[in-house]
C-alpha cells in the first residue's frame, strides 16, 4: 500500500510536468528563425507557395490553438506527422529508438564495469598502481571530447590497424537485419539465434561503446571513489577492523553503502545519452534518435523535435522512477 501511494504520488508530479514541457517546446521550436514551409519547397519558392503550404499544415492558425489541437493529438496517442520523413513520428521514434538505448545501455554497463573497479581497487589502496591509473583515466577522460576521441579510434583501429569493422551502421552492408522483436539487434540476434547477425553488431557497437563507455566512465569513477573514500573513514568501516573483519567483507560493505550514488549517476547518465550522444550517432551512422532530431532541428520539422523531447521527458520520468525504487531497495534508511 506505501508503495501503490508512492507511486500514485509520482504520477501525480508527472502530469503537471509532462505538460509543462510539452507547453514549453511547442513554443520555442516555433521561435526558431525560418518556415517549415520555405524548407520544404526551396529557397526559390514564392512567398504564394509558402503561405499557401503553410496554411495546410495548419501553421496560419493562432498559437494557442495550435497547441490544444497538438495536446489532443498527444492525448490520444498521436506525435504528428514527420514532414520530412513522410512518417508518423511516433512509428519513426518507435523504429529508432531501440538503437539508441542499445548503444547508450552496453555504454554505460562499460562505463560501470571500468569505472567501479578501478574506484574499488583505488580505494584499497590509496597509493597503489591502481589509483594512479585511476587518476590518470578520470583527467583523460575528462579532457577528451566524444567525438574526437570516437574519430581516433577509427583511425587507429579500422584505417591503420584494419582491426576494426567499417564505421557505418550497426550491421555490415552485405547483410540484413534480424527479425524484430526488440528492435536491439544485439538481443534479436540472441532470440532468433542468427549468429551472424549477432557477430556483425557486436562489431559494429564496439567503438562507439568504447567511446561512451570510456569518457562517462571517469563520472562513475568520481562519483564511486568519492563517496567509498567518505564511507572507509567512517566509525563502523573502523570498529568493522576492531572485529576483525576481512578487508573484502568490509570493501563489501563499502561499496554497498556507495550504490545509492553509484545508482543515481548512472540514472543521470541514460536520461542525458539519450539526445547527448548525437555527436557518436553521427560518426558511426548510427542512424538513432540523435540523428533523427538534428535533422529535424535543421529542416524545422516540428513534430519531430516535440515528439522526441515529448518521448525523452517520459523516458527521464521512468528513469528516475526506477532509480528511486532500487535506492529504497539497497538503502532501507529511505523510506516511501
Amino acid at each position: 500500500m506505501r508503495l501503490f501511494k508512492y507511486l500514485v504520488k509520482r504520477l501525480l508530479v508527472f502530469i503537471p510536468l509532462f505538460f509543462g514541457v510539452t507547453f514549453v517546446t511547442f513554443m520555442l521550436i516555433r521561435l526558431l528563425p525560418g518556415s517549415p514551409a520555405q524548407a520544404l519547397l526551396g529557397t526559390m519558392a514564392t512567398e504564394e507557395s509558402i503561405r499557401a503550404l503553410e496554411a495546410e499544415m495548419g501553421l496560419d492558425r493562432p498559437l494557442l490553438e495550435q497547441f490544444v489541437i497538438y495536446v489532443k493529438n498527444v492525448l490520444h496517442g498521436d506525435l504528428g506527422y514527420s514532414w520530412f520523413t513522410s512518417s508518423n513520428v511516433t512509428d519513426d521514434l518507435a523504429t529508432r529508438f531501440p538503437a539508441t538505448f542499445e548503444l547508450i545501455f552496453l555504454s554505460i554497463l562499460f562505463a560501470l564495469a571500468v569505472g567501479v573497479t578501478l574506484a574499488v581497487l583505488s580505494a584499497r589502496r590509496p597509493k597503489g598502481i591502481a589509483a594512479r591509473i585511476a587518476s590518470v583515466y578520470g583527467m583523460l577522460a575528462g579532457a577528451f571530447a566524444d567525438f574526437w576521441l570516437a574519430l581516433m579510434l577509427i583511425f587507429i583501429f579500422f584505417t591503420t590497424l584494419g582491426w576494426a569493422v567499417s564505421p557505418m551502421g550497426r550491421l555490415d552492408l552485405i547483410m540484413s537485419a534480424p527479425r524484430r522483436i526488440s528492435g536491439m539487434y544485439v538481443l534479436d540476434s540472441l532470440l532468433t539465434g542468427n549468429m551472424m547477425t549477432l557477430k556483425s553488431s557486436a562489431a559494429h557497437l564496439l567503438l562507439p561503446v568504447a567511446t561512451l563507455g570510456f569518457v562517462n566512465g571517469a563520472t562513475i569513477l568520481k562519483m564511486t571513489s568519492s563517496t567509498m573514500q567518505e564511507i572507509l573513514d567512517s566509525d563502523f568501516i573502523h570498529h568493522s577492523h576492531m572485529l576483525g573483519l576481512s578487508e573484502f567483507k568490509i570493501m563489501g560493505y563499502a561499496l554497498k553503502n556507495a550504490l545509492p550514488a553509484v545508482v543515481m549517476t548512472v540514472g543521470n547518465m541514460f536520461s542525458f545519452l539519450l539526445g547527448g550522444a548525437v555527436l557518436i550517432e553521427k560518426v558511426f551512422a548510427w542512424g538513432g534518435l540523435g540523428q533523427y532530431v538534428t535533422t529535424a532541428l535543421a529542416n524545422k520539422d516540428y513534430s519531430a523535435v516535440q515528439g522526441f523531447v515529448l518521448v525523452s521527458t517520459l523516458f527521464a520520468m521512468v528513469v528516475y522512477l526506477i532509480i528511486d525504487l532500487i535506492q529504497m531497495a539497497i538503502d532501507p534508511r529511505i523510506k516511501f
